[in-house]
């Protein structure tokens, strides 16, 4: 079971992502036609863990990023934490048994991270950074639980305010990603907020200027599939070091 699990979870977020859970991993491959795999591959490999190292993987869900972490680094340990505690069941499923001793479940929020101050070599969140609200709250947190020198790798997608694709990505965003949750999962009203979510989330620039203000330096952010998605890292400054903010 998750660490501090509790019957009487009532955060709504969590809510939606227990209604869609056993769903997740099936729609998250369709609707990208296997694209999210190579993201999040692409994540793990930025990381730069040192040997034995403790990496947070924050809105962990069913535990792919999780995964990719331990198949490139294999010898790290992964605190894997989600406020949905179906997510993580379905994800615990999954974690092959030579590394079951390697991650920890946590069911817990973003916003208030149950770990000591400097306890992490890297914090990961994927698709899940746009979730939390106020997101100033989870930059700090973060910034908080990290290590001097540390790493933050987020995996998001990118605004839905600019067209992509002459548009077609943003009628994605308003009518195949609801149809799709409505006719599979059965919960179009899900995968509506997860869109709207999506596309009111702020552009990469604007993301990069929130985690200047909270402290990180070496900012920067990579596009893939067109900005689609966006991969951003950025890392707490170690003692003497100066903020900088940069687009790769």
């Amino acid at each position: 079971m998750p660490l501090n699990a509790s019957p009487k979870q009532q955060n709504p977020v969590a809510s939606l992502f227990n209604s869609i859970a056993s769903w997740y991993d099936f729609l998250n491959h369709f609707l990208s036609m296997g694209q999210d795999i190579y993201w999040r591959k692409r994540q793990a490999r930025g990381l730069r863990v040192p040997p034995g190292g403790t990496v947070l993987d924050l809105a962990a869900g069913t535990m792919d990023v999780t995964l990719a972490i331990l198949s490139r680094y294999p010898d790290t340990r992964v605190i894997a934490m989600d406020v949905s505690s179906s997510m993580l069941h379905r994800g615990q499923k999954k974690i092959p048994f030579e590394h079951k001793a390697d991650v920890l479940t946590v069911l817990g929020d973003g916003r208030k991270i149950p770990l000591p101050t400097a306890s992490v070599d890297c914090v990961t969140i994927s698709f899940g950074i746009r979730n939390i609200v106020p997101r100033p709250e989870a930059h700090a947190e973060i910034m908080r639980v990290l290590k001097p020198g540390g790493k933050l790798c987020i995996l998001e997608f990118g605004t839905g305010k600019e067209k992509i694709w002459g548009g077609l990505y943003n009628l994605y965003l308003d009518k195949i990603l609801p149809l799709a949750g409505r006719l599979i999962s059965k919960d179009a009203g899900a995968y509506r907020y997860l869109a709207d979510t999506i596309k009111h989330f702020p552009s990469a620039k604007e993301l990069a200027t929130e985690l200047h203000a909270a402290g990180f330096g070496r900012i920067m952010y990579q596009p893939l599939c067109s900005g689609i998605v966006y991969l951003h890292t950025a890392e707490k400054p170690s003692q003497g070091q100066p903020a900088a903010t940069s687009r790769a």
